[in-house]
């Protein structure tokens, strides 16, 4: 894959932050259109989005460090280096869940209606930002001998090189873009707030479930059991979103 695009002097633009600020870009843009059918300005979307950016970053960042801790101990100025991959979408949702909580309180919104309108844009940023990941080589998947398996020759990948490996990114890219679909067609017929929202977390947490059994990068085991740390985080968020999903549609 190509890992860095092009590099003029000491600037190298790397695909995988390109893309990433391309999926965040379409998820504000996206929002923004939904925000005006809700008679929300242009300019508190932004704010959001802002404020969603920069925790989706810290939060998922954290998560990936703690899961690769032995290596940041030695290498920790390795941190700041996010533009060249290592980002957990679980870590950044956790991280964006906490910060709407404390936003939507202080300035008196709701948070599950907020939440349904951010979440077509969450999917649709994962799934871009997927793609960097596929440029980049990194979260990828196990060695395999399936047809559709894929090779890294760019010395700078970060996958494994010349062995073909489960598409792990595709995976993940795919999914978001099939979830970003649903979640559109729900938001127009959605019956209570917090419904798409939730709905996002199930479908997300069910295909990261399924889509870890396939990682071959260093994912931090639970406690020395086969569950890894992002299948726990998927489990918990599943398990809650369909019980939470129950009460709302119950008191609907």
């Amino acid at each position: 894959m190509f890992p860095n695009l092009f590099t003029i002097g000491p600037f190298t633009l790397h695909s995988y932050g390109l893309l990433v600020a391309i999926g965040f870009i379409a998820g504000i843009t996206i929002t923004t259109r939904l925000g005006k059918s809700e008679g929300i300005s242009p300019e508190k979307i932004m704010d959001m989005g802002f404020i969603i950016v920069l925790s989706a970053i810290l939060g998922s960042r954290l998560l990936y460090v703690i899961i690769n801790g032995r290596y940041f101990i030695h290498n920790p100025l390795e941190i700041l280096k996010i533009w060249e991959g290592g980002l957990v979408f679980s870590g950044g949702l956790l991280g964006v869940i906490l910060t709407m909580i404390f936003y939507t309180r202080k300035h008196k919104l709701s948070l599950l209606k907020t939440g349904d309108l951010w979440a077509p844009a969450t999917a649709i940023g994962q799934a871009i930002g997927r793609l960097g990941c596929f440029m980049a080589g990194c979260c990828h998947g196990k060695p395999t001998d399936l047809a559709f398996g894929l090779t890294f020759t760019n010395p700078h990948s970060l996958a494994p090189l010349n062995i073909p490996l489960h598409p792990t990114q595709l995976y993940s890219s795919i999914t978001g873009f099939i979830i970003f679909g649903i979640l559109i067609l729900l938001y127009k017929k959605r019956t209570f707030n917090g419904q798409v929202f939730l709905w996002f977390l199930i479908l997300h947490s069910t295909a990261r479930l399924f889509i870890e059994r396939f990682r071959g990068d260093e994912r931090g085991i639970f406690l020395n059991s086969n569950m890894t740390t992002t299948q726990l985080v998927a489990m918990l968020i599943l398990i809650t979103s369909v019980i939470s999903l129950m009460i709302l549609k119950r008191k609907k």
